[in-house]
């Protein structure tokens, strides 16, 4: 198996990090606009992008999420090498900074998509910094492509 880690701070409250990952508002406003879904634990969150294959994103159910401390979601629909995958979210105060140590982890073999994906992660999560510091991320559609791949 393979994982995709990624840490970043963010001068912030914690509830305010875990605002941005546990609602449907704070997910749109850094990841992509077109997040749509129940947020609550065992609810599915739909999580479209303009120009993907089908199904056009990902779906996740919400598996926990702990106020300041955690949101831990798995892949149900998507592309295949993410089915089944889990998205993490570990949070902690440090100063100023609100700390996220991201994961997503469960991949079975190190794919280029893979390679993709793990610059992307780090690109929608300084849209998340950004969104904690300004009040304004870069989510999906005008987030940083990377490749030929959006």
């Amino acid at each position: 198996m393979v994982d995709i880690l990624h840490r970043v701070g963010a001068t912030a409250p914690l509830a305010d990090a875990y605002a941005a990952l546990s609602t449907i508002d704070g997910l749109a406003g850094w990841w992509t606009e077109d997040t749509t879904g129940d947020p609550s634990i065992g609810g599915l969150i739909r999580f479209r992008f303009e120009g993907a294959p089908e199904p056009g994103g990902f779906d996740m159910v919400v598996r926990e999420a702990v106020p300041d401390k955690l949101v831990r979601w798995e892949v149900v629909e998507g592309p295949e090498e993410w089915i089944g995958t889990e998205v993490r979210f570990d949070l902690k105060q440090e100063d100023e900074h609100a700390i996220v140590l991201f994961q997503h982890s469960g991949w079975r073999e190190p794919v280029e998509f893979l390679y993709h994906c793990s610059s992307k992660w780090g690109v929608f999560l300084m849209s998340l910094k950004k969104l904690l510091e300004t009040g304004a991320g870069d989510p999906a559609p005008r987030d940083v492509w990377v490749s030929n791949w959006h």
